[in-house]
This record gives structure tokens, C-alpha cells and sequence, in this order.
């Protein structure tokens, strides 16, 4: 089912082998704001530009056990919606099947959210070439929540999960999986929007 007549917001996340120029996608999570999502893992990132701290922070934490797509529900407590895509395996089956942008077409318009999302960003247009090939539903530029966050007088470097669900520990254990962050980011967002 198509959404129409609004522009939808996507909140987003990735994580990749480090801040330099030749770092590769680990995997993308998205959220939209009305709460569809779609992750994916991908087994083709260069493996020797994983250090301790990707290991214990990133590797670990990927958790879709077989390759290929899958709409079975995985746990990160968050409702189930029939929407949802989960997909572990190349960028390039990713692409070649369609996966994701059968996810991004339920949507009339798009626009990008993310944090802090220079290298983000720029991964994800990679995947479809570059800048100038991504869906004709997403609007080009994207938006980072941290300008948000400077815009409302609140420091853009504030601990996320902390501002969006309070002070609970057993987030902290979460972190730095693409979807938990984009279901972050989304939470951010909304909460600074009512500020």
C-alpha cells in the first residue's frame, strides 16, 4: 500500500569499516515515521578494516541469521508491521533484487533524516551509482537531526538514547546497530519537534 499525498520522513542509520575514504557499508537501517522499517546486513564489506572496536561495537551486534530477504520479525522490541523488510546478504543482490527500493516505493515523497550523516549519506547513494541515480521519490538533500538539536539550544553532542528515552542502561547495549539508531534518530527528531 502506497502512502499518499504527504511527504514521509525516513529516519536512517548505517554503519561501515570507519571515517576514511575507502570505508564499506555494514548494513542500513530506516524507520519511517510511521513506523515502517527495513535493515540490512551486508556480508561484502572489506573485513580487513575491522578493527576491536567495529568487532565488539558493530560486527556483534548484527543479528539476521540466514541471507537473502525475509519479512520475519526480528528482536530489537518494537511492534510488528506487515511492511517491514529485513535483508542479509550483498549490496548487489540487495539491489539486484529490488528489496530496498520496493521499500522506498510504498512512499509518494521521501525526505532523509540521519545524525551526523556525511558518510551515510554518501553510502547510501552509492548504492544505486551515485547521487544522481537514487529514486525520483526522495528528495535530494538530506537532513541531519543534529542541526536540529543545535536550532533548539540543546547540545548537538547530547548521549541520544538518554534525550529520547530517558536514563536507561540497557539501551547504551544497542547502540551503533543501524536500525536501533534510526529508530533513535526517529525518536529524537519527534521529540525535538515538540519543543
Amino acid at each position: 500500500m502506497k502512502i499518499k499525498s504527504k511527504t514521509t520522513r525516513i529516519y536512517f542509520d548505517t554503519e561501515f569499516t570507519g571515517l576514511h575514504q575507502n570505508t564499506t557499508l555494514i548494513s542500513l537501517g530506516m524507520v519511517s515515521e510511521c513506523g515502517r522499517e527495513f535493515y540490512a546486513e551486508f556480508t561484502d564489506y572489506d573485513k580487513s578494516q575491522v578493527d576491536d572496536w567495529l568487532q565488539t561495537n558493530v560486527i556483534d551486534k548484527l543479528f539476521l541469521e540466514k541471507e537473502g530477504p525475509t519479512a520475519t520479525k526480528y528482536p530489537l522490541e518494537h511492534p510488528n508491521h506487515k511492511n517491514d523488510w529485513y535483508f542479509k546478504g550483498t549490496k548487489e543482490k540487495m539491489m539486484q533484487g529490488g528489496y530496498l527500493e520496493y521499500f522506498l516505493k510504498q512512499f509518494e515523497r521521501i525526505e532523509i533524516w540521519s545524525d551526523c550523516l556525511s558518510y551515510d549519506w554518501v553510502l547510501f547513494c552509492q548504492l544505486w551509482g551515485h547521487a544522481f541515480n537514487i529514486p525520483k521519490n526522495i528528495y535530494y538533500i538530506p537532513f541531519d537531526v543534529c542541526t536540529t538539536f543545535k536550532e533548539k539550544g540543546i547540545d548537538p553532542d547530547i548521549n541520544r538514547e538518554n534525550f529520547a528515552f530517558g536514563d536507561f542502561e540497557f539501551h547504551q547495549s544497542k547502540k551503533h546497530n543501524a536500525l536501533w539508531d534510526a529508530r533513535v534518530i526517529k525518536a529524537c527528531h519527534e521529540k525535538l519537534l515538540v519543543l
